[in-house]
């Protein structure tokens, strides 16, 4: 009594890695897909399986966990990388050509993924944060914090050294950063978004080029309004 058969032990196996298993692709997180590596590994040199039963992965999938593979080694987390060649060269997945398998006449049952909003990979979680109002902002608030430092300086053309607590260009190497990360974000969306999205890679192209048009500006009218501080100083 309490003793599970084979067949229950395989089916029962098969279930928990194919749960495992989901968490290992997107949308999730990186930090999720690495844990989801983790408990992969774990669950498979544990079962009790003989033959042990398999990581399902189907082929369309096979191309994004190659991209993870290098994300890996990039972020120098050689740990996880090295977990995920162990399980290659145990032969732990199974390669399909579907996710799920399927059966000859059987009805087709749609069912739809349900994803832990928590987890998944907010891809635009920076534009989020930087967005154009915070870029003005941010330039006004610098521009603003330079005016006090000459001011309260010997020199009202230009502030005392002991006063450079902070870059001067400040806002626009973090606009050029947020460009960057904007960039590798739509080279990234072009490999893995489907056809039918590609009016939304489209909008986000949009948009990162409204924020360089915007800081742009910033920068040349910030630069005017620092120059016409200097000559006002210099003929006061």
């Amino acid at each position: 009594i309490g003793r599970i058969r084979a067949l229950e032990r395989n089916k029962l196996t098969k279930k928990t890695l194919e749960l495992a298993q989901q968490y290992f692709l997107p949308p999730y997180a990186f930090q999720i897909r690495v844990g989801a590596l983790y408990l992969l590994y774990g669950l498979y040199n544990t079962q009790l399986c003989q033959p042990k039963q398999k990581i399902r992965i189907a082929l369309k999938d096979w191309p994004e966990i190659q991209r993870f593979q290098q994300d890996l080694i990039d972020s120098q987390h050689y740990d996880a990388a090295y977990i995920f060649r162990t399980l290659r060269l145990a032969r732990a997945f199974h390669f399909t050509a579907m996710p799920k398998l399927l059966n000859y006449r059987t009805k087709k049952k749609i069912q739809e993924n349900e994803f832990k909003e928590e987890f998944k990979d907010p891809s635009n979680r920076v534009n989020n944060l930087i967005t154009n109002d915070v870029l003005e902002e941010l330039m006004n608030i610098h521009d603003h914090y330079q005016k006090m430092k000459c001011v309260i300086s010997a020199d009202k053309s230009q502030p005392d050294k002991a006063l450079s607590l902070i870059k001067d260009d400040f806002v626009v190497t973090l606009k050029d950063i947020t460009l960057e990360h904007q960039e590798w974000q739509q080279n990234r969306m072009v490999e893995i978004i489907p056809k039918c999205k590609k009016k939304e890679l489209v909008c986000y192209m949009a948009q990162a080029k409204s924020i360089c048009v915007l800081t742009s500006d910033h920068r040349l009218s910030s630069m005017s309004r620092l120059g016409s501080i200097k000559v006002s100083s210099r003929n006061s």
